[in-house]
């Protein structure tokens, strides 16, 4: 799984690889049971600190997205789709608060597409 950060991303390394996760899943690159990169190898092919890769995956072990396994690493669990849209839904909220955007215009939007 090839991971890249954006150096021009404000939000977090931790949050950037977190959501390059997210997208990897919710493409089909890495599916129910792969095994995700070892955190030190993840990070040294980044360039960062081990320890962000250890946030970022336990970010997404509390979303649920994996299971973290002593001497097995980080593996991707079934992801349900309210999970994938929890996901997504996100992602929304970062991007609409790095744009300015207030919950009201965003929820309108949302309102709008189920229209």
């Amino acid at each position: 799984m090839l991971l890249k950060l954006n150096t021009d991303d404000d939000r977090p390394l931790y949050h950037q690889i977190a959501s390059a996760v997210r997208g990897a899943v919710r493409t089909g690159t890495v599916s129910n049971g792969d095994r995700l990169p070892a955190t030190r190898d993840l990070a040294a092919s980044l360039g960062v600190n081990m320890h962000t890769v250890l946030r970022a995956y336990a970010l997404l072990k509390e979303e649920g997205l994996i299971e973290l396994r002593r001497g097995r690493g980080a593996i991707v669990l079934e992801v349900s789709s309210a999970a994938a849209v929890e996901q997504l839904i996100v992602e929304l909220v970062e991007v609409a608060r790095e744009q300015g955007l207030e919950a009201r215009e965003v929820i309108a939007l949302v309102n709008r597409e189920f229209s």
